[in-house]
């Protein structure tokens, strides 16, 4: 394990896979120590492998106190202190306006701890360990929280970004004094993540890179450098904010 106390540590929560584990890739690539965080071990065990030396992995069900506190604890022990609080991990679960009430409850509450409370859990736990001053927390929105779900079935998760959001802003104000910002990052459409499962049909990638004034859809570095910079020094000024990264999809 290497414990080379002069760098940054960075937490990346969901950094097994996707827009996380290009956050975890990107901060890896600038000498930060990364911790990454999910609940599939040999997915982990992977993620670590393609991120580098300087990565370490535990694995939590961060919808659940005790396992938070038992990570965070590990990390702490393990790599003594926390600079970088990355929230990015979440779940997607379809509820439309039609879905049956039990069903809908089911399935809302498994969204809301996948995105928000879990986001709420591993904050306020790291908060005793995040260095202030300098101290960065960049919590993982999406365009659902700004403009709904483009479908039915996104119910739940635009509620849940949307808190997201809303935490964020009170966060900042919060820690603004101590010297640390709190911002969040709403990504667009990023069609190549296990986020959409079995993937996205050919034309609906199309039909939405159509609708992009940019002309392309995302990927996960774009997402990644926009988090790179809220961290950086240059943005000690930026807290409170929501940066939209989305080829300008809202607008097109």
């Amino acid at each position: 394990m290497n414990l080379e106390t002069n760098l940054r540590t960075a937490l990346v929560t969901g950094g097994s896979s996707g827009i996380g584990l290009a956050i975890a890739r990107a901060l890896a690539a600038k000498d930060y120590r990364v911790a990454v965080v999910a609940r599939d071990a040999e997915r982990l065990q992977r993620a670590v492998v393609d991120i580098g030396p300087r990565a370490t992995w535990y694995a939590a069900d961060l919808s659940h106190r005790e396992s938070v506190e038992a990570a965070i604890a590990s990390i702490s022990k393990d790599l003594g202190h926390i600079d970088v609080l990355i929230n990015n991990a979440g779940l997607m679960r379809s509820i439309s306006a039609g879905t049956p009430l039990a069903e809908a409850e089911k399935l809302w509450d498994e969204v809301l701890d996948g995105n928000l409370k879990s986001t709420f859990l591993i904050t306020l736990a790291s908060l005793p360990h995040l260095s202030s001053p300098g101290g960065r927390i960049v919590n993982i929105s999406s365009i659902a929280a700004q403009a709904g779900s483009s479908r039915p079935g996104g119910l739940a998760y635009s509620a849940a970004k949307g808190g997201v959001q809303g935490f964020t802003l009170s966060l900042a104000r919060e820690l603004g004094s101590k010297g640390v910002t709190v911002n969040a990052v709403a990504p667009g459409f990023i069609p190549n993540t296990r986020f959409f499962g079995g993937g996205v049909p050919e034309e609906r990638v199309q039909a939405i890179v159509a609708e992009t004034p940019v002309g392309r859809a995302g990927n996960p570095e774009d997402i990644a450098n926009a988090v790179c910079w809220l961290v950086s020094r240059e943005a000690s000024f930026v807290t409170g904010t929501t940066i939209s990264v989305n080829g300008g999809w809202r607008v097109g």
